[in-house]
């Protein structure tokens, strides 16, 4: 069960403008770069969908953070509804998917779960916003366009909320470009936890850029209307 509203979770989602993703096969170390992010100043952390047996590092996370009043906890790389039940069903706070499923938009509205959808077009951007959805994710967002893509589909539809992910960087020129754009908020996954920073057991550099991207998703946001 989740342990926040989605009111709650997309409500953080467009306040702190960024959210670290990753995925560990070793809860140990996922723990680790959790508390890194944390540390930074991140509240919500996507721990992705990619390996063999994710779901049972993803509860063990929970069970280990049940305690904390800080993280908001959600799951991404989930294609299909009964992959999004499971994890709902062990805590996810959120899905997020590469691709738009209206199966898992379905099941997501029934159990009140905030869910981000992968969309490349405005076509699929309006049906998911259709299916419930408040922010849609640009996946691939360098390939799609960058922040070019989000101002050109943000001036017909002013009213959408994206997150891009895939060409977002902890560098001050990538970070402000995409807010400037318009973005509700950045997804940002091996350009800031990269296996080179988890090898080195580096996480004081996560924090680092976890603080940096923060600071400057505000000063970019100076003087622009809330999304």
């Amino acid at each position: 069960m989740a342990k926040y509203s989605r009111l709650k979770v997309l409500t953080t989602m467009i306040e702190t403008g960024f959210i670290p993703l990753f995925y560990h096969d070793d809860p140990a170390i996922a723990e680790k770069v959790i508390l890194a992010s944390l540390e930074g100043g991140a509240r919500c952390v996507e721990f992705t969908n990619r390996g063999d047996g994710a779901h049972l590092v993803f509860a063990e996370l929970v069970k280990r953070f049940q305690d904390n009043k800080e993280l908001i906890l959600g799951a991404g790389t989930i294609m299909d509804a009964p992959t999004a039940a499971l994890y709902i069903q062990l805590g996810a706070n959120f899905i997020v998917g590469p691709n738009l499923n209206p199966e898992v938009a379905r099941l997501c509205n029934r159990r009140k779960v905030s869910y981000t959808p992968g969309c490349a077009t405005s076509t699929e951007i309006s049906n998911a916003e259709e299916l419930g959805v408040e922010i849609c994710k640009i996946f691939p967002g360098e390939e799609l366009g960058g922040p070019a893509l989000v101002q050109a589909v943000r001036g017909p539809m002013p009213w959408v909320r994206l997150m891009p992910t895939g060409g977002t960087t902890p560098e001050k020129e990538n970070v402000t470009a995409w807010i400037q754009a318009g973005v509700a908020c950045l997804g940002m996954g091996s350009k800031l936890i990269s296996s080179k920073r988890i090898e080195a057991g580096d996480y004081a550099a996560i924090t680092a850029d976890v603080k940096n991207v923060l600071t400057w998703v505000r000063e970019a946001r100076k003087g622009i209307s809330p999304i």
